[in-house]
């Protein structure tokens, strides 16, 4: 199970790429927060490659060193705080001559801030700024503090290949869509990330195509709500009576894109996050249920069992459509998982409430999730209008309940495989046994099993003998290719 709380801050990873022998030039790159964070570093890696940086996981070696950050919670902007101590000491100490710039959503969220008051950045670079980093690092190599915020209206990065970084050359992340305009009153993201825009097609598909040619064997369709997807293009405009009707005509949707996706490498697995409960449709189960390769998992964030909750958080669904949503999702893929988001302690939240939360989680039972105490953001509605006015004794208490409940949920899915196979990709060694491999099978959840003769990239049917609430254990046999495929 992946239980995560706000006092839990997912660990920045430092990446590495393939380096150029002609680059002089070292850059340190951390990411924190979510997955569309993590691919955003690629795109930075790459776009600094081609301008004489190699990457490096040496701090004190770095002539640049950047962090892309997370505004989502207190507690992940605290962290980032502490790693810029960090690189300004070494930079203080070690290496004079080092940069220092913030990426991303903190970046978008403080400006300024960072260069006028704290003194503590040279670079402040939002999220849709990144192929301004050229002309930003002049700037910064002429003495200058340089700062790009602006957010765009349209898909900034589709014709930028990622560099894939500190890579298994298994999986990888595959932007969809940036931004949100949903405006839940608890979320800082349309205002760090902008307004939806979803990305051509066929840039989509290029990315994964050579993807399968480099070997990659599963992606992960990414986006801050992926269910919204849509683009408007490809048709001859002669052919159509006016411009309503061209859109209508060559609009593509996400269960749309999903087959198209799965039907090009019909060998690659496919996986998609995050979904919103308003934006999801019923098509895309029976895309997914036409496509062996579509995983079966679905991650959709309900945040709060209370109506009245729901209502506050500007969320566009009750809770039993999310139940009514869940039923139908199973009857037409029976097998399919899901994982959830939650906020305990939104202002306001009754104790009963509270129960209420509790009861949609007894009524699905989920496999995992990911659950957080609610954290006031500066600039959204609800630090606007409401006091952050549960006691932080109780937003612990409920958040402890929550996560018990998970992990007995979580236990009861497991459970249901044990004495069945299932199919894993293989991803990395297990970290508490060296003599095992580590992967996930299609419901996302983690399978662990002896070596044997086999490798990373390998699908392998795993026979089920034992679980945790978070982890199957097995014995397997190998698939042959025509199985993996079909």
């Amino acid at each position: 199970m992946q239980d995560k709380t706000i006092d839990e801050t997912k660990q920045g990873d430092s990446l590495v790429l393939e380096n150029k022998k002609e680059n002089t030039k070292k850059l340190f790159i951390e990411s924190y927060g979510c997955a569309m964070n993590f691919s955003d570093s690629e795109i930075v890696a790459s776009i600094l490659n081609d301008q004489g940086f190699n990457t490096t996981q040496n701090l004190e070696e770095a002539d640049l060193v950047l962090v892309n950050t997370c505004s989502i919670r207190d507690k992940a902007e605290q962290t980032v705080r502490k790693r810029l101590e960090k690189y300004n000491a070494v930079k203080r100490d070690h290496n004079p001559k080092m940069k220092v710039g913030v990426l991303g959503c903190m970046a978008e969220r403080l400006k300024e801030k960072f260069l006028d008051e704290e003194k503590i950045v040279d670079m402040v670079v939002g999220p849709d700024a990144y192929k301004d980093l050229p002309n930003l690092l002049a700037e910064v190599e002429a003495g200058n503090d340089a700062v790009n915020v602006i957010l765009s209206k349209d898909e900034t990065y589709g014709d930028i290949a990622p560099v894939r970084l500190n890579t298994n050359g298994i999986n990888a992340l595959v932007s969809i869509t940036r931004g949100c305009d949903n405006m839940c009153t608890f979320c800082v993201v349309p205002f760090t990330r902008g307004r939806e825009r979803s990305r051509d097609p066929q840039s989509i598909l290029g990315e994964i195509n050579e993807l399968a040619l480099k070997g990659y064997k599963e992606i992960t369709l990414l986006g801050q709500n992926v269910d919204s997807y849509v683009w408007y293009g490809g048709g001859l405009k002669k052919d159509f009576k006016n411009a309503s009707e061209m859109e209508k005509a060559t609009a593509t949707s996400f269960s749309q894109l999903l087959a198209m996706v799965a039907e090009a490498q019909p060998g690659m697995r496919v996986r998609f996050s995050t979904s919103n409960p308003q934006d999801m449709t019923e098509d895309v189960f029976h895309v997914m249920a036409k496509y062996r390769n579509i995983c079966n998992h679905v991650h959709l964030p309900f945040q709060s069992g209370s109506d009245r909750i729901l209502k506050e958080m500007n969320r566009q669904h009750t809770a039993d459509e999310y139940r009514a949503l869940v039923k139908r999702m199973w009857e037409i893929l029976p097998n399919c998982s899901i994982s959830q988001d939650i906020i305990v302690g939104f202002p306001g939240e009754t104790e009963q409430d509270h129960q209420d939360t509790l009861q949609l989680m007894e009524d699905i039972k989920f496999t995992f999730g990911y659950m957080y105490k609610y954290s006031e953001r500066p600039g959204t509605m609800a630090a606007r209008k409401f006091e952050d006015n549960i006691p932080e004794a109780t937003k612990k208490r409920r958040l402890t309940e929550i996560v018990d409940a998970q992990r007995t949920h979580a236990a009861y899915r497991t459970q249901q495989f044990v004495g069945k196979t299932t199919e894993v990709l293989i991803e990395k060694e297990s970290k508490k046994n060296p003599d095992q491999w580590s992967g996930r099978n299609e419901q996302s959840i983690g399978v662990v099993f002896p070596k044997g003769n086999y490798k990373i990239g390998d699908f392998v049917k795993v026979k089920i003998h034992d679980c945790t609430s978070a982890t199957l254990i097995g014995t397997s046999t190998p698939l042959s290719n025509q199985e993996a495929i079909d």
